[in-house]
């Protein structure tokens, strides 16, 4: 069993005993740090909430609504729902913060509480810091009877969410409609089941064939939208001759495509495509994470205008993207975050883009996909022994190629021309990951190992 506690929310397998995993217990504690905070820090009784389709969540649903009603906080509950829906949800109905339920792409015996702020965006690290500490200290003070906080079901943020994307001025709905696409979905028996078809339907695609698109939490593969887990998708685009494929993962926050021909769009190009279209339309700056693709900022310093990087994860993304004036960002997981529409990565308005941008271009999507530079990522990762210190290790390599331009605001990314290699250490096991990327697999491959061949001789020496 496992429980993660983290900055940016709690994280666990369902089952076990207290502490160990994401029990009862723990979601009470968590959600009463939280309600508690929300309460502390903006004086505002109302939350919202909403969940992605997992067996676990009306468990997980009960235990929050019970607790917050407790504390005396009255519930916003949506009931199935997107991560980008509750976010956009939480400044609408003029709440202190919202939780969404959901353990993203992982597989089903996992189930999480992410947390908003009172803007809908993920709780910053010193907020995040904050609950957890209230959480060690359990000093909850909960509501008299007379005051126990209500629950209001708000079903009306399905069509709230897709009217607010068909809004955007970059989303043209009549291109779409004229280029009358065939589109295979994969929606992993989750809330994309929900959400997807009815958004494809405002946007006026009429030929949809729907694959796990059950809302039951029953996944019927690995729910991260990776090229091996999409094979089904892969082929029923070929069988049914469609134009595209279009893959979401439980909570909707990620994005991928597949090509007419069977073949991956690339998870890592849904941001630069995206990207490329709003450049086009709206000059401006771009963000994405030291880890993603050196396309996105060849595409945007291609347009005239200036590519940031930050560190890994959403908050530092957006507060990136914050200090740049960004007109578009994400990572390079699928996730697109467009300021037009809220500061959330949103598959919702990543479809409405692309499709308008692919209609737009007038050809197939693999065409598309090859007007941008060609990029390959290597991952892999090297073992230490825990009493390693890898911060000095990382430092040591540092200091070997300070010659090269580098960035150390997450680990450690050194650039090389058009290739780059990123080192950042896990906080949970004693293990340095390295993330290379090339114009090629060999070259990309090859960068990898050299850092790794470097990191065995520094440890030799030491």
């Amino acid at each position: 069993m496992t429980l993660i506690k983290s900055i940016s929310g709690i994280r666990g397998t369902i089952g076990g005993k207290a502490g160990d995993g994401l029990t009862p217990v723990d979601i009470v504690k968590f959600t009463a740090a939280f309600g508690s905070w929300v309460v502390q820090k903006t004086n505002n009784k109302r939350i919202v909430l909403g969940r992605d389709a997992r067996i676990s969540g009306e468990m997980v649903n009960n235990l929050v609504v019970g607790t917050l009603q407790g504390l005396g906080i009255e519930v916003i509950d949506l009931g199935l729902s997107t991560t980008p829906t509750v976010e956009i949800a939480v400044p609408d109905e003029n709440a202190g913060g919202g939780i969404i339920l959901t353990a993203s792409h992982n597989p089903k015996q996992w189930n999480a509480l992410k947390l908003l702020n009172d803007k809908g965006e993920f709780i910053s690290d010193t907020d995040g810091i904050e609950v957890l500490e209230l959480a060690e200290s359990a000093n909850f003070e909960f509501a008299e009877v007379d005051k126990i906080g209500k629950v209001v079901q708000n079903d009306t943020y399905l069509q709230k969410h897709i009217d607010k994307v068909l809004a955007l001025p970059l989303v043209d709905v009549e291109a779409i409609k004229n280029a009358d696409f065939k589109v295979v979905i994969d929606c992993v028996n989750s809330t994309g089941g929900i959400f997807i078809p009815a958004l494809l339907k405002a946007l006026g695609v009429t030929r949809v064939t729907e694959l796990y698109c059950t809302p039951d939490g029953h996944f019927p593969h690995n729910p991260e939208p990776l090229p091996e887990n999409l094979t089904a998708i892969s082929k029923e685009v070929q069988k049914q001759n469609a134009d595209l494929g279009i893959v979401v993962d439980p909570d909707v926050d990620r994005l991928c495509f597949v090509n007419e021909d069977g073949s991956m769009f690339g998870e890592e190009y849904t941001l630069v495509a995206v990207a490329d279209y709003v450049l086009k339309n709206t000059p401006g700056n771009t963000v994405s994470n030291l880890s993603s693709t050196r396309a996105l900022r060849d595409v945007t310093e291609k347009s005239g205008s200036e590519y940031n990087a930050s560190a890994v994860g959403e908050v530092n993304v957006v507060n990136k993207m914050k200090e740049t004036n960004a007109i578009i960002g994400g990572e390079g997981n699928g996730g697109i975050i467009y300021p037009e529409s809220h500061y959330g990565r949103d598959a919702l308005v990543g479809i409405a883009l692309f499709l308008t941008h692919l209609a737009k271009f007038g050809k197939s999507i693999s065409l598309l996909r090859s007007s941008y530079p060609a990029y390959h990522i290597s991952k892999n990762k090297i073992t230490l022994t825990p009493e390693m210190d890898i911060d000095n290790l990382l430092k040591q390599v540092e200091e070997k190629y300070k010659n090269q331009p580098y960035s150390t605001i997450d680990g450690l990314k050194i650039e090389f021309d058009k290739t780059w290699v990123h080192l950042r250490r896990s906080n949970t096991e004693p293990i340095i990951r390295i993330y290379s990327e090339a114009e090629n697999e060999t070259v990309a491959e090859s960068l990898a190992n050299k850092i790794i061949s470097d990191i065995k001789e520094i440890l030799k020496l030491n």
